[in-house]
């Protein structure tokens, strides 16, 4: 019963949509119908502006996290911290409170290995930054960092539960950026600090 009632808060945290919410508070009805449509930090900084992303991210982040420290508290020692950083990543993504339309899962992922498998979160964060910087895609980043992720959690030997939750999370960030993908290959993804593919330069 316990364990049930974690993972439903793990979800629920998780849910939670910071990126609307902040993308609101400054300034951008619905971060939903700009940009991107995402409802992630990096619309949110693209169309709300720098700061206004950082604190998403954070957020988002902060509750991936909690989640997890959560289960700890509730499941140290099983594989219940585990299955609460992919119900939370899971919330992110499919949010009850926006019709199950999220984001794509990274910040808050990340936030939620963070205290599980600490050295393969920062190798991950490490490959995020050269890939995104390297491609100026951020999409591509991701799929670093989590791919990094989940093979980084069996050679740092964390828990095995731990080890199959980064897989799962890795398998569904993937999937959440099939379309940024499929624009990659047609040449029409935004790149980091470029115009929207289209836009006019002058």
């Amino acid at each position: 019963m316990l364990g049930a009632l974690t993972l439903a808060l793990a979800y629920l945290l998780g849910s939670i949509p910071f990126s609307y919410v902040v993308a609101r508070l400054w300034g951008v009805p619905d971060v939903r119908q700009v940009g991107s449509g995402n409802v992630g930090a990096t619309n949110v900084m693209r169309t709300a502006g720098k700061a206004a992303g950082i604190t998403a991210l954070m957020l988002d982040f902060a509750k991936g996290a909690g989640a997890v420290l959560l289960a700890l508290r509730w499941g140290e020692g099983s594989a219940l911290p585990g299955l609460a950083a992919v119900f939370a990543a899971v919330g992110h993504m499919y949010p009850v409170w926006l019709g199950f339309k999220g984001g794509k899962g990274v910040s808050t992922s990340a936030g939620a290995f963070l205290p599980l498998a600490p050295a393969a979160t920062a190798t991950a964060l490490v490959a995020f930054i050269v890939a995104a910087a390297g491609t100026r895609y951020v999409s591509i980043g991701s799929i670093a960092g989590a791919v990094t992720l989940a093979v980084t959690a069996f050679v740092f030997e964390a828990p095995a539960s731990v080890s199959r939750a980064a897989v799962v999370a890795c398998l569904l960030v993937i999937w959440k950026h099939r379309g940024n993908l499929g624009r990659i290959a047609h040449g029409t993804e935004r790149r980091l600090g470029g115009p929207r593919p289209g836009t006019p330069t002058e």
